[in-house]
């Protein structure tokens, strides 16, 4: 049985709130038999729903016979022990439901220990609640170290030595990654991250650019874990493109506390490709939600390319819901409609892409002519530049066209500055080309 609160003035309609909630607990096979509603300014804070509305949630039990009651929202300790004394069976929240969602879907080594981590924290408090009752019966502190004080601390010893553990396993990944995105930018390997809401379709879209062989389907964080690969732009510049986590509405923090370390790929990004599911009933609270998180993330001012999904499908789409979108997205972001199901418009996505990651850099026209035994000279142009025209003649290999002025240095001295670099203008300045 499903239960939510309607709460005045939020963005979600409760329905599509609840469908949603559903299909999270579908993704780990529970089956949803009903599901309760009741509108109040915000959840009573001992219940979560008022008296009356436990009591119709008690009754429904004698038809429908579930044996779980979830809450659309996180609960805390004392609600979720209110509430399972009040009807008698086993109650869990959003928050909770999501992590299960998580565990199951973790594959690498990294992501489950991420994922272990967040239930922990989340346990930890509900552990000591489970004990209140125990530490009621002494008077006056006497009596604390009986056998219920003891169970509670060494259970909670137990759990913060395997938190610990945890931060420390997940403190090695961060290092590797760090000496990994070092290395990086020492080779001023531009970045381009995709983000989204979760089954918006950005594995889809990977495998569409990289031939990844990332799990694609329809379903709730279908993938967990990043996946990051290389592509080439038109211009033949090559860049890594990093598939992240999906968002979801009511994200919980401990989740983005936890997937930092995943999470930092998105602040360490050049460019964020925001991928939108154009044809869902809630495109617009999507796009809202996956933006409120980024801000979370303090990557909300990052260079950003609207990427508007599905539209082979768009013919299905109502006028007022694409014009909804549109206001929603406006006009300060380049905006490209795409399939990455059938590939339309990626040419113009891959071309947009290049122009803002030109855009963040300083680019300066120039001329290579790099010796027949210097082949790394003329891979590595083409990894970090565009270019234009290669010829060859008895000096060597001839490439014409563009490279970042900060990795000049490393062509001495087989380079000549054709022009002076211009100030770009920012990505934002050009507007919408969809």
């Amino acid at each position: 049985m499903l239960v939510a609160v309607d709460k005045y003035g939020d963005a979600w309609n409760v329905q599509d709130s609840l469908e949603e909630l559903a299909r999270l607990a579908e993704t780990v096979d529970v089956e949803v038999i009903g599901a309760v509603t009741q509108k109040l300014s915000h959840p009573v804070a001992g219940t979560y729903v008022g008296k009356g509305k436990l009591e119709e949630i008690k009754a429904e039990r004698e038809t429908l016979e579930y044996d779980l009651v979830i809450f659309n929202d996180e609960l805390s300790p004392s609600q979720q022990r209110n509430l399972e004394k009040a009807l008698d069976v086993k109650v869990i929240d959003r928050t909770a439901l999501i992590l299960d969602v998580f565990a199951k879907r973790a594959q690498t080594h990294e992501g489950r220990l991420q994922v272990e981590l967040a239930q922990l924290e989340y346990r930890l408090p509900r552990l000591t609640g489970m004990w209140t009752h125990l530490s009621r019966q002494a008077v006056g502190g006497v009596g604390l170290r009986g056998p219920g004080e003891t169970q509670l601390e060494s259970d909670r010893r137990e759990l913060g030595k395997r938190i610990a553990f945890i931060k420390d396993q997940l403190a090695d990944v961060h290092r590797h990654r760090q000496l990994y995105r070092d290395n990086r930018r020492q080779q001023n390997m531009a970045v381009v991250a995709l983000v989204g809401y979760t089954n918006a379709g950005k594995s889809t879209l990977l495998n569409r650019l990289t031939d990844a062989g990332v799990l694609a389907e329809d379903k709730l964080f279908a993938t967990l874990d990043p996946t990051t690969r290389r592509i080439q732009l038109p211009g033949g510049r090559n860049v890594l493109m990093t598939d992240t986590v999906g968002f979801i509405n009511n994200l919980p923090t401990m989740l983005i506390a936890a997937f930092r370390a995943t999470l930092e790929e998105i602040n360490e990004a050049t460019l964020l490709v925001h991928v939108v599911d154009v044809t869902h009933p809630n495109a617009v609270e999507q796009f809202g939600t996956v933006n409120e998180v980024l801000e979370e993330l303090g990557a909300d001012g990052k260079p950003t390319l609207i990427a508007l999904n599905k539209a082979d499908q768009i013919e299905n789409v109502p006028e007022e819901q694409l014009q909804r979108l549109r206001e929603a997205v406006g006009d300060e972001w380049p905006v490209v409609t795409i399939s990455g199901q059938t590939g339309l418009g990626i040419e113009a996505l891959l071309g947009e892409i290049e122009l803002g990651l030109e855009s963040e850099q300083r680019f300066v026209d120039v001329e290579l002519v790099a010796p027949f035994s210097r082949h790394d000279l003329v891979d590595r142009f083409h990894t970090l530049g565009r270019v234009e025209e290669t010829v060859y003649d008895e000096r060597g290999t001839i490439l014409t066209g563009k490279l970042p002025e900060a990795v000049l240095g490393g062509f001495d001295p087989y380079l000549s500055v054709k022009a002076e670099p211009v100030e770009p203008e920012s990505l934002g300045d050009r507007g919408a080309v969809a």
